[in-house]
């Protein structure tokens, strides 16, 4: 990939703690849904799993490559890096976990609904419709910072925007066919990503 630049410890330790969070938080949020009365699938795209593993591909640019650990961990370097790392990683822990808590039984790794679906509002969805994403790509930016990869951010953001966008796609037809013109209002009243941009 790109140069890379030198990291301290305690920034791939601000990047474990936070991973392990996210990733208690992703469990917790399957453990929910084995628990959640079952119920039939309403709308699905399964196409969807081909922009997931793409998204993954990016996340995964985003971190290729070899990691220098040459910064002192007491350096005002390692330490303004661990500190951005810290933030973003929990950011995105907290923004999945909240999330993922308002979709309840109706969140899915797929594109799909259920049956007996509700259309999701509140909490982060009252912000932007894909929160879950903006999670992501908190994730994915923290992990090259961590690992001093920065630089693969010029082709790992635009793959993961590019994947995002047609899962999005995706989504957005199955919450269409299930919910129509509430579906519509809300997506109208409310933008994708960003608070009132986009």
């Amino acid at each position: 990939m790109f140069a890379h630049y030198p990291v301290g410890l305690p920034g791939l330790i601000a990047f474990g703690v936070g991973g392990l969070l996210f990733f208690g938080a992703l469990f917790a949020t399957w453990l929910r849904g084995r628990q959640a009365p079952k119920a039939a699938d309403g709308q699905r795209d399964r196409r969807s799993i081909l922009w997931i593993a793409l998204q993954g591909v990016a996340i995964g640019i985003a971190g290729a490559g070899r990691i220098r650990v040459d910064i002192v961990p007491d350096a005002p370097l390692a330490l303004t890096q661990a500190a951005i790392v810290l933030i973003l990683m929990l950011s995105a822990a907290v923004l999945f976990d909240r999330s993922s808590r308002a979709m309840g039984k109706n969140w899915a790794l797929v594109a799909r609904t259920r049956d007996d679906a509700t259309l999701v509002t509140g909490g982060p969805f009252a912000f932007v419709r894909n929160p879950i994403y903006v999670a992501l790509a908190l994730f994915m930016t923290a992990m090259a910072i961590a690992y001093g990869r920065a630089a693969n951010l010029v082709i790992a953001f635009p793959v993961y925007a590019f994947a995002t966008r047609m899962r999005v796609a995706s989504e957005e037809k199955v919450l269409r066919a299930q919910f129509g013109p509430a579906y519509d209002a809300y997506a109208a009243r409310v933008s994708r990503f960003l608070p009132g941009i986009i």
